[in-house]
């Protein structure tokens, strides 16, 4: 017997959008309801969550190749060509000694998305394993990935910043590189990747443990 009352086994379900807690109505098929407040879609789980987010992972991950090893800007400066990774861009800050730059440019380029992916893939692989190990901790993991997945943009923000700035100039030109359109793919997949987990996942094998 459970210790305690969930809001599935008292037949409830919470809007994702508004935080109603409304009865959960006897249907069939994808057992799908709206919420009748603000008339959001309710499910109690969310519809192969796993297999989803997992799909969702491995192609950012497959992008994330090409958005390191590609150039990620193109500098031209009379008649000098230099194109730059985001790590060379990162090197080359750090020996022009812009070191903030280069931090916030390694945080929201390299670590950002690195621990994205290391958290979904252990998240994924706890909730198929029915782990109940610290369920509070990892649900405040999910969260954290999931606030975190817009600042990975600020690359992108960074090379469009310089290019709009430095097309002004007459002896210089700076354009976007081809990475710069893999990193955005990766941003964006990773983000519906967070999105699609469902974090509710991590607590039924918990409530499982207790019956």
């Amino acid at each position: 017997m459970s210790c305690f009352a969930t809001a599935r086994k008292l037949g409830l379900v919470g809007c994702p959008d508004c935080h109603l807690l409304s009865r959960w109505p006897a249907v069939s098929g994808w057992q799908s309801a709206f919420c009748p407040r603000c008339g959001a879609s309710l499910v109690q789980r969310k519809p192969r969550s796993l297999a989803r987010t997992w799909a969702l992972v491995l192609t950012a991950m497959v992008f994330y190749i090409p958005a390191n090893l590609l150039p990620m800007m193109v500098t031209s400066s009379l008649g000098d060509k230099q194109m730059d990774t985001i790590m060379s861009g990162i090197i080359s800050f750090l020996q022009d000694g812009s070191w903030g730059i280069a931090l916030i440019i390694f945080t929201a380029s390299i670590f950002v998305p690195f621990m994205k992916f290391a958290i979904l893939i252990y998240l994924l692989l706890s909730v198929q394993i029915k782990s109940v190990w610290r369920p509070k901790d990892r649900t405040l993991l999910y969260r954290m990935t999931e606030a975190a997945g817009r600042w990975s943009m600020l690359d992108i923000y960074v090379v469009t910043i310089m290019v709009a700035l430095v097309k002004l100039g007459i002896l210089g030109d700076v354009e976007a590189g081809p990475a710069a359109v893999y990193f955005a793919a990766v941003v964006v997949i990773t983000m519906i990747a967070a999105e699609s987990f469902d974090p509710r996942l991590i607590w039924d094998a918990v409530e499982e443990a207790h019956e």
